[in-house]
């Protein structure tokens, strides 16, 4: 949605974005305009957990090199690593973040969670901040991204950080692409420096066909779409259906779910 689109739907009342993320909106056009913005938080969080914990144990569990010697029927052995027993750390405790710590529960590993606000707590063993993060990483078998793109968080994840990551570790990114120096990564995965890497975003996005990303075996790359699946669209849907019909009940665009503009 471009400034220039907005300014030729005269009658809108609400728009409801499809994304838990709106940094890429025009928040101050919607608010001049009066728009009422809603976004989808909560409606990614199983489907993008299960993304991040299904790529995480395929790279654990070497099921890329099983595949590629199924490919080449040998019958040899793969080497494989296991969670139980390791740390995992997972950055961002919105609805995604949570719902990734909550299925990390059963596979015996101590979960580390960094959020702006420690004090809410979390499904995890740790929680803590922002300032933390470095210490939270650094012993970890696995940092899992999922959180929004904030001056915080933009490359949060940049040379020094990946530097302190033990050379085995695999990062997963849930979040958005910003989130990871992509540089840094990709120096650190020629280096050896990171076991592997879960990218469902990407900086920059599409990835072009040339990046070099494309290239390193132990890096799974899907298209941003850990969030799409058949229940996902019936969520969303469920979500905008339910905040017209309250604001058709009350005669005002707000008081809704997710509710971005007006802010609350």
């Amino acid at each position: 949605m471009t400034e220039d689109l907005l300014a030729e739907a005269e009658n809108l009342s609400l728009f409801a974005c499809s994304f838990a993320g709106y940094d890429h909106l025009p928040l101050s056009a919607f608010e001049r305009r009066g728009v009422t913005v809603t976004n989808a938080a909560g409606v990614h969080a199983s489907n993008a957990a299960e993304h991040a914990i299904g790529g995480l144990l395929a790279l654990t569990r070497g099921l890329f090199d099983a595949r590629r010697r199924q490919r080449n029927r040998e019958w040899r052995n793969v080497r494989t690593d296991e969670l139980a027993g390791g740390g995992v750390t997972v950055v961002g405790m919105g609805a995604i973040g949570e719902a990734i710590c909550e299925r990390l529960a059963p596979f015996d590993v101590d979960v580390t969670a960094v959020r702006h606000s420690p004090e809410k707590g979390g499904p995890a063993d740790t929680v803590v901040g922002y300032d933390e993060v470095e210490s939270a990483v650094v012993d970890a078998s696995a940092v899992v991204l999922a959180c929004p793109l904030t001056d915080t968080t933009r490359h949060l994840l940049d040379r020094a950080l990946l530097k302190t990551l033990h050379p085995d570790a695999i990062v997963v990114n849930v979040a958005r692409g910003g989130v990871v120096d992509t540089d840094a990564l990709v120096a650190s995965l020629r280096a050896n420096h990171v076991g592997g890497a879960v990218l469902d975003v990407t900086d920059p996005e599409p990835l072009p066909t040339d990046h070099p990303l494309w290239t390193f075996e132990n890096v799974l790359i899907t298209p941003h779409n850990a969030g799409y699946t058949p229940d996902y669209h019936e969520r969303l849907a469920n979500l905008v259906a339910e905040n017209v019909e309250t604001a058709m009940a009350s005669g005002e665009w707000t008081g809704l779910e997710n509710q971005v503009l007006p802010k609350v």
